[in-house]
């Protein structure tokens, strides 16, 4: 093996140095404290799926998946998300036991990525789904809940913008002229390319009322205020009444102020049916993480139970939340090695303190300077403890 490819890692992959996983730690302990206090159990799924029934349903681009044969000739794929596999563990046993389901996670999920993205290929998410209700209230219980998780991590400025797909398909579906066209241009949104979506409409050489409307939709709908200020692009209809409900909900919760609303948002998830949304805070260029109602994908294992849910990215949390120093007290204790039981006795009595204790050999020590300045303290284990 060359020098250089021994320290190369495969193509999107991460090492987690100590001060981030201990910062990774701490997030899942608040989380898992915080959801399981609000009724949410927590599951986990294998790595490894079958790629006919998760991979397949998983909505997850097909370039993005990890693919491998297993011994008997099945396609797996290392599980690219952890909504499908929990709507796989839901419809096969879980919801037989209880409906509905509030469940939560805390786990790794890959997708390959291409040479030029830069981004991870390996990232943990943490989520809720709630299986089972297929009410306005599951949906606000969702949003509600995924406020006060993000406020749990000391996060102040964030916002969540909530769509709703079924709007937005009717919106594309009423001014375009082709099932081809409303597909470009839910396309061109999920990449957030407004311009590509204004190149598009102009493109498609429609009636002008229909394209002037395009073009005055994406202008305005990152900026409506209330349900009312989209009933001008859409005919009234259910969609509509039910986030008229939900911002309503919202709004009871005294919540209204980290909410707003942006009926061009998208997903490559196909599987998003209704409400769905984003988390963004201060100091991420990206969302931390996204949610929404999938009914379709508990439809695709054979159930036709309401789901909603959220997933977090946590490489993407760990930059915003707050910094904490540790209150622990960290002691470099350095002993001969004549000394090893004294040190030993000695480390013993100050762990028992709620210390944190290195022990450490003086023999094994390279450069006892470079090593002092990781502690707090520095405590020598001499002849004269020993003679005590």
């Amino acid at each position: 093996m060359s020098s250089i490819k021994m320290f190369e890692k495969p193509l999107g992959m991460r090492d987690t140095f100590p001060i981030t996983y201990e910062k990774t730690e701490e997030i899942r302990q608040i989380g898992r404290e915080f959801l399981r206090a609000r009724g949410f159990e927590f599951i986990q799924t294998p790595s490894l799926e079958y790629f006919d029934t998760v991979g397949k349903a998983s909505a997850i681009y097909d370039a993005s998946l990890f693919k491998l044969v297993d011994s008997q000739g099945n396609t797996l794929v290392l599980r690219p998300d952890m909504t499908t596999p929990i709507a796989r563990v839901a419809t096969s046993k879980l919801l037989k036991e209880k409906i509905p389901l509030r469940l939560s996670y805390f786990a790794n999920v890959f997708r390959a990525q291409q040479t030029e993205g830069g981004r991870p290929a390996e990232f943990g998410q943490m989520g809720i789904e709630i299986i089972g209700d297929g009410t306005v209230f599951a949906d606000a219980e969702v949003i509600v809940t995924a406020i006060h998780l993000i406020q749990a991590f000391g996060i102040d400025s964030f916002k969540i913008t909530i769509g709703h797909a079924g709007v937005l398909n009717c919106i594309l579906k009423d001014y375009t002229e082709s099932k081809e066209q409303a597909d470009t241009l839910r396309t061109l949104l999920v990449e957030r390319n407004y311009v590509g979506f204004e190149e598009a409409v102009e493109s498609f050489n429609l009636p002008k009322t229909k394209s002037d409307a395009l073009l005055q939709f994406i202008s305005e709908a990152t900026n409506f205020v209330t349900i009312r200020d989209i009933e001008k692009y859409v005919r009234k209809n259910d969609a509509l009444e039910y986030m008229q409900q939900l911002m309503e909900l919202i709004e009871i919760a005294d919540l209204s102020q980290y909410v707003a609303l942006d009926f061009t948002l998208s997903s490559h998830m196909s599987y998003y049916t209704g409400m769905l949304f984003e988390v963004f805070a201060e100091g991420s260029g990206f969302a931390l993480g996204n949610g929404g109602r999938y009914d379709g994908l508990l439809q695709h294992f054979g159930n036709e139970v309401g789901a909603t849910g959220f997933g977090i990215r946590v490489d993407r949390l760990l930059e915003v939340v707050p910094s904490q120093g540790s209150s622990v007290q960290t002691i470099g204790l350095i002993f001969e090695e004549e000394l090893f039981a004294k040190a030993l006795e000695t480390a013993h009595s100050y762990r028992e303190e709620g210390k944190r204790v290195t022990l450490q050999s003086r023999k094994g020590l390279v450069d006892e300077e470079a090593f002092t300045k990781h502690f707090d303290n520095i405590v020598y284990v001499s002849q004269e403890d020993a003679a005590k």
